[in-house]
């Protein structure tokens, strides 16, 4: 029974141990022993952090037989990316430029995730400081893709959904900047969270671009999805109970997020919204002009912010990081204070526009992902693919931190390819209520 338990859903855990079916301290040991035995656990996790997982874990079954569980998931373990602080442990964010960096106290979101009880196994890898989607690293380690041996995992959380898919851990906390939580989650099969800037806290984290950087949940499940996001977030979870598809209108977009798709891309989001449609949701398309002029504002947005955090530090050993990385990060130096401020300028209107124009819909859809996995070997070795296939990767998850949304990625029927939902702002709750259901239609 043990083994199956590392691919259970998060929730399905806790109600074993809710039931005394499953111990917390059996559990933690069952991941831990998993982890250790793993051929791909090096290039999974940066760090295991065994003795506060087993701490944990035996604090939780302590909880549970006294009849006093802090929430669902108290007991149950998951993984970190290696960029929340952690108290005592190294904390490095892919780069070399942290090697043997160790924090004093918890990010604040894992502190609020240990009060509810949930056990920390560990620190994933990442990209190197957050600053790409494809999940390559050749500073640390580049982690797997689930689907295919010589294809990047996804980025910058690419630790974090190999952990979850892997069954190496029962749900995953990431960074998502431009679509860091949602594309390995897309290219993994799982169920990734974009949440609304400034929703959950970044104090203890990594910054990269401190503007953008939200922190969300890689799960198994959408249910998943709204109980890790609660423990974060140190709240009650939304209620999913009696979720329902009727009535709703959702909005394809079709203004640069379903140009250009790869083949499997475009069959699976095909295949998604006709599921959608016969199951009586009310399906438009349309388009939003001035998401054109956002994109245009991106490199100045995102490369200022970053290179003003890292120029320094960066600038002091170059060479120690990758080229490509460090590419884009030097992209910052071309724009001036003045550019900055009117592009901010810029962006908040078409916010607030957008927010007008989409006002009637439950939720925007888009392909997660235009394309699948990058082979891994040909990144290395063709410079105009990496830079292409980078950009494309992230090309429309990054309209929802431009536009400061909310979005909910699904695995459809083809492995790889996700579906996602976009919201208002601080609609977490409500996608994640269409999410149990769209869930259950299109995987």
């Amino acid at each position: 029974m043990s083994q199956q338990w590392l691919w259970a859903s998060a929730s399905d855990l806790g109600r074993g141990i809710e039931r005394g079916e499953i111990g917390a301290v059996e559990l933690t040991e069952t991941y831990l022993a998993a982890i250790e035995a793993h051929p791909l656990r090096d290039r999974i996790y940066a760090r295991v952090t065994a003795e506060r997982a087993r701490a944990e874990g035996k604090a939780a079954a302590g909880r549970a037989k006294a009849g006093q569980r802090r929430s669902l998931l108290d007991g149950v373990p998951i993984s970190w990316k290696d960029l929340f602080d952690t108290a005592d442990i190294a904390t490095e964010a892919g780069s070399a430029y942290l090697k043997d960096r160790v924090p004093t106290r918890d990010a604040e979101v894992l502190q609020n995730a240990t009060e509810a009880g949930l056990v920390c196994l560990g620190k994933t890898h990442m990209s190197e400081l957050a600053f790409s989607g494809l999940g390559y690293n050749p500073v640390t380690r580049t982690p797997p893709c689930v689907n295919d041996e010589g294809a990047v995992p996804g980025g910058s959380s690419s630790g974090a959904a190999a952990s979850v898919a892997f069954g190496l851990a029962a749900a995953a906390i990431g960074s998502d900047t431009g679509g860091s939580v949602r594309i390995p989650s897309a290219w993994n099969d799982l169920v990734g969270l974009k949440t609304t800037h400034g929703l959950l806290s970044l104090e203890g984290v990594v910054p990269l671009c401190a503007t953008f950087d939200t922190v969300g949940p890689l799960c198994r499940t959408t249910e998943d999805n709204a109980h890790v996001f609660a423990a974060l977030a140190g709240e009650k979870p939304a209620d999913l109970d009696g979720a329902t598809l009727r009535g709703t209108r959702m909005l394809v977009l079709e203004t640069i997020a379903t140009e250009g798709l790869r083949e499997e891309v475009e069959t699976s989001f095909t295949t998604a919204i006709y599921d959608l449609k016969s199951a009586g949701v009310e399906i438009t398309h349309g388009t939003f002009e001035p998401l054109r002029e956002a994109f245009d504002l991106t490199a100045c947005l995102f490369t200022v912010d970053a290179y003003a955090r890292w120029k320094d530090v960066i600038e002091a050993q170059p060479e120690l990081m990758f080229s490509e990385i460090l590419e884009r990060f030097r992209g910052g130096k071309a724009f001036s204070g003045t550019d900055y401020v009117q592009a901010w300028t810029s962006l908040q209107s078409i916010r607030a526009e957008y927010l007008t124009v989409t006002a009637g819909y439950d939720a925007i859809l888009m392909p997660t992902a235009p394309i699948m996995p990058p082979n891994l070997e040909r990144l290395i070795n063709d410079h105009d693919y990496y830079v292409t296939e980078n950009l494309l990767a992230l090309r429309n998850t990054r309209i929802a931190n431009l536009l400061g949304l909310a979005a909910l990625t699904i695995p459809t029927k083809t492995k790889s390819s996700g579906l996602m939902l976009v919201g208002a702002p601080h609609s977490e709750a409500k996608l994640l209520r269409l999410g149990t259901v769209v869930e259950g239609l299109i995987r």
